[in-house]
């Protein structure tokens, strides 16, 4: 019959985890017997004290510990006599920052404004992918493969839509046609080597 005392290892730690949690216990009995014998001395010594503080000093505010149920009469006023001043800011409003009506708002301008101005309609920007190449099995049509500039890969067939925005129109040898369908835009985008 085993005992479990075979690993002599476990036994000893298993001995000292004991003796540690049984002083632990020990000790916290003593601590909760000590503290009322601690909470009756205090009723006098808080009336010894609350007698030398001088009028017109505030007295020290009572910790949560104290059993004291005493009303203070002079610290109720002086929470009393405190006002909220505030910033004068909503806080259940949204900020917004003040305008400063001495600066003169100059218009922003950015790269497209730059590149057409004046005109109603700038060209739409590049298609954002790279053909690598095609697959084409016999019997089946030719599928391309387009890379996008966050590194996906597709793989579709003329007609497709890829990235849900470009339709790829034509398969060619060296290129593959697509068309942005949200900016009506065609493009030829020539085979690329990865």
């Amino acid at each position: 019959m085993k005992t479990g005392a075979e690993n002599k290892k476990v036994l000893v730690v298993t001995i000292i985890l004991a003796a540690l949690a049984l002083v632990m216990v020990v000790r916290m009995f003593l601590a909760l017997n000590a503290a009322p014998a601690v909470a009756s001395a205090n009723p006098a010594q808080t009336a010894q004290s609350a007698r030398r503080i001088p009028k017109g000093a505030q007295p020290k505010l009572t910790t949560a510990n104290s059993l004291d149920p005493t009303l203070k009469l002079d610290v109720l006023k002086a929470t009393e006599a405190t006002e909220y001043k505030g910033s004068g800011r909503n806080i259940f409003a949204a900020y917004t920052p003040p305008v400063h009506i001495d600066k003169p708002v100059t218009p922003v301008v950015t790269e497209l404004t730059m590149q057409c101005p004046g005109s109603p309609r700038c060209p739409p920007p590049p298609i954002p992918l790279k053909f690598y190449g095609f697959a084409s099995k016999p019997g089946e049509a030719k599928r391309v493969f387009l890379s996008s500039s966050t590194g996906d890969v597709f793989i579709a067939a003329e007609g497709e839509v890829v990235n849900r925005r470009y339709r790829v129109l034509h398969i060619g040898v060296n290129s593959v046609e697509i068309e942005d369908v949200l900016q009506n835009n065609r493009q030829t985008i020539p085979l690329t080597q990865g």
